[in-house]
């Protein structure tokens, strides 16, 4: 059977049996959500890539000792370890960052969009670009639930367990988000397209 063809769970099996292909395929198939993700908080390229190497040495240490039990889960659960790691890390660090594309990295290069189009390319750039520039200027909170509901996926009760708040107020700092972001886009006259 073809790797790519198998579940996580089934991946996590052969992996725990020595087959260490099959973690690299589970690896490879989460690790731009992941990584976007712990870099979106971190804003830091070096940092991102030292916290994603942290989380899979405990994605391994778990699954080798048999703890891991989120079976049909595993996105989730790595996205739990990820935010942890990276909530540790501003607890060192005592400072929020602010959340942009930078030089070096830029979150629409790892997220996958093919499009047979040059033209539309350049209008989705420019769109991504803007949004991104508006999801800066959200508070903290605001711009959390959006980077874990549209960048991570996460449903709304999983970023309510994350953040360790109701899901009535991650789907209230969602709504604000958006408020906010239509406010700037009028006030700023922004054209989204």
């Amino acid at each position: 059977m073809h790797m790519k063809s198998l579940t996580d769970q089934e991946l996590i099996n052969s992996y725990l049996s020595g087959n260490d292909r099959a973690f690299e395929t589970l690896l490879n198939r989460h690790k731009n959500k992941i990584y976007t993700s712990i870099y979106l908080f971190v804003k830091d390229t070096a940092k991102a890539e030292d916290i994603f190497q942290e989380v899979f040495i405990k994605i391994i240490d778990t699954l080798r000792k048999g703890k891991y039990n989120h079976e049909g889960k595993f996105l989730q659960w790595a996205m739990r370890i990820a935010y942890n790691m990276c909530v540790d890390n501003f607890r060192r660090s005592k400072r929020r960052t602010k959340v942009s594309s930078t030089d070096t990295f830029d979150i629409f290069d790892v997220l996958e969009c093919p499009h047979p189009n040059m033209e539309e390319d350049m209008i989705k750039n420019q769109t991504h670009s803007k949004v991104r520039q508006l999801v800066d200027q959200l508070p903290p909170e605001q711009r959390e639930v959006v980077i874990l509901r549209h960048y991570a996926d996460m449903s709304f009760k999983e970023i309510a367990q994350l953040t360790r708040v109701s899901i009535n107020t991650a789907l209230g700092r969602m709504r604000y988000a958006l408020i906010n972001m239509r406010k700037m886009v009028e006030e700023k006259e922004v054209i989204l397209q």
